[in-house]
């Protein structure tokens, strides 16, 4: 029987993956962990206050409730790690550390999120391929380079680590973390409420995206798959769709033709116009079966029809 902790728990990605592990492993087998509990747990929610770069309280955890897999998704995001460097270094890094050395202390199966911040100025910005230079400008960036070389490390030190380099997620269930992608879930939610957006990126940046039902799928398909069709141990690429912020502005108008968006680039654009536009994950579409279900106008449709559904009920 699966022990599973997940770390970062009620992150964006957290929040999902958590409720699908749950049906599929069962409610008393998935450990929720973070820096604190949220309020309304039902009995069933098994939750613990954990901080990943305190080694001693995560072999603590694991021991206790007998883990054999962790999903370890306790970090900081591209934006917040350009505001506090050092805290996204201390916490993707020693974190992730801490992470595989109980791994390979405890037999433990572990899945860590990379991003395509790995890539940089000089990573080929079309069909960006599986192996191809990395060099990131952004502290979060760095931690992901260091974070797929530690995996690639203690694979070879027979720990099965398993990590995908995901593109931006877009999502209905959990507000953005401070990511450079955020604005395509930011521009949903205030087209819905208040029928105008800012945007924080120019009209065409164009950047790869996922909904997140096909984030989650990603997930489990390569934990689930057989070691022996894993060939990557740093990270796989992986992607879905890629759009412009002004394509986007364009689909949510077929639904929405009222919405207007406005464009005043900050400090993200510098960072998003260092990564890629449209990643080759063709090495996870052979290796294992990766193949996504939601194209651009399948992800506006359901997204706008959950938030105005949550938005009414919440008014309600």
């Amino acid at each position: 029987m699966n022990k599973i902790l997940v770390t970062g728990a009620r992150g964006q990605i957290g929040s999902d993956l958590v409720s699908a592990l749950r049906e599929h492993y069962g409610a008393t087998n998935v450990i929720e962990s973070g820096w604190r509990a949220p309020p309304h747990l039902s009995e069933s929610q098994l939750f613990e206050s954990l901080d990943v770069t305190d080694q001693r309280q995560l072999y603590k955890l694991i021991e206790y409730h007998q883990i054999d897999t962790i999903y370890h998704l306790a970090g900081v995001l591209s934006a917040k790690g350009e505001q506090h460097p050092e805290r996204c270094w201390n916490v993707n890094v020693n974190g992730l550390r801490n992470v595989l050395e109980a791994a390979k202390c405890f037999g433990i199966q572990v899945f860590f999120p990379s991003s395509i911040a790995v890539f940089g100025p000089h990573s080929p910005k079309l069909d960006t391929p599986q192996v191809t230079v990395e060099d990131p400008t952004t502290m979060y960036g760095i931690t992901k380079v260091t974070g797929e070389l530690l995996c690639q490390y203690y694979a070879q030190q027979g720990v099965d680590v398993r990590s995908l380099r995901l593109p931006g997620i877009i999502s209905y269930s959990a507000p953005p973390g401070g990511g450079t992608t955020d604005f395509a879930v930011e521009m949903f939610h205030a087209a819905v409420q208040f029928g105008t957006y800012t945007c924080f990126v120019r009209p065409e940046t164009r950047l790869p995206m996922m909904y997140m039902p096909d984030a989650i799928r990603a997930i489990l398909g390569l934990m689930q798959a057989a070691p022996t069709a894993i060939t990557i141990r740093s990270s796989y690429n992986i992607t879905a769709v890629s759009f412009s912020a002004a394509e986007l502005a364009a689909e949510i108008q077929k639904h929405l033709p009222d919405f207007v968006c406005h464009y005043k680039p900050d400090f993200r654009q510098a960072i998003a116009d260092s990564w890629p536009s449209v990643i080759d994950d063709s090495r996870a579409r052979a290796d294992w079966g990766w193949k996504h279900k939601y194209n651009l106008a399948a992800i506006v449709e359901e997204m706008i029809g959950e938030i105005g559904f949550r938005s009414q009920k919440a008014g309600n």
